[in-house]
């Protein structure tokens, strides 16, 4: 027996609601889409602007205003690339990391004190549905 578009539904909503309330637990004074960037830079390493835009799904201007916001509150940087003049490299600096590991962290403890209220049962089923919610987000 499978789901109903209603439970379809439910089960798409409830995801997001989750998902919002993480992304509430953050560093100061920083937006989504700032810390889109910047972790796309931690994990990915130094690109261009062109690739950040492509990656974040904006356009490219909107990306340098993004970039330009970073640059100005010291938590990314734009050097010339090695290889061709013409092009910047962008990376994330010293302070942008410690934004990532602070917004990490405030996240995973929110997640971690709502697991521990669940009872041992409501353990378990997150704990079988794991490879399940893996294979939609991989999708």
């Amino acid at each position: 027996m499978g789901m109903d578009a209603e439970q379809e539904e439910q089960l798409r909503i409830l995801l997001q609601r989750v998902s919002r309330r993480i992304r509430v637990e953050r560093g100061a004074n920083v937006s989504d889409s700032h810390l889109g960037v910047l972790g796309w830079l931690h994990r990915e390493g130094p690109t261009t602007p062109g690739e950040l835009a492509v990656r974040e799904r904006v356009s490219p201007p909107s990306m340098n205003r993004t970039l330009n916001a970073l640059a100005d509150a010291g938590r990314a940087r734009r050097d010339p690339s090695p290889d061709d003049a013409r092009k910047v490299i962008v990376s994330i600096t010293a302070e942008g990391e410690a934004l990532i590991a602070e917004t990490k962290r405030l996240r995973s403890a929110w997640f971690h004190d709502r697991l521990a209220e669940l009872e041992p049962a409501e353990r378990d089923a997150l704990e079988e549905v794991l490879p399940v919610l893996r294979r939609l987000a991989d999708a």
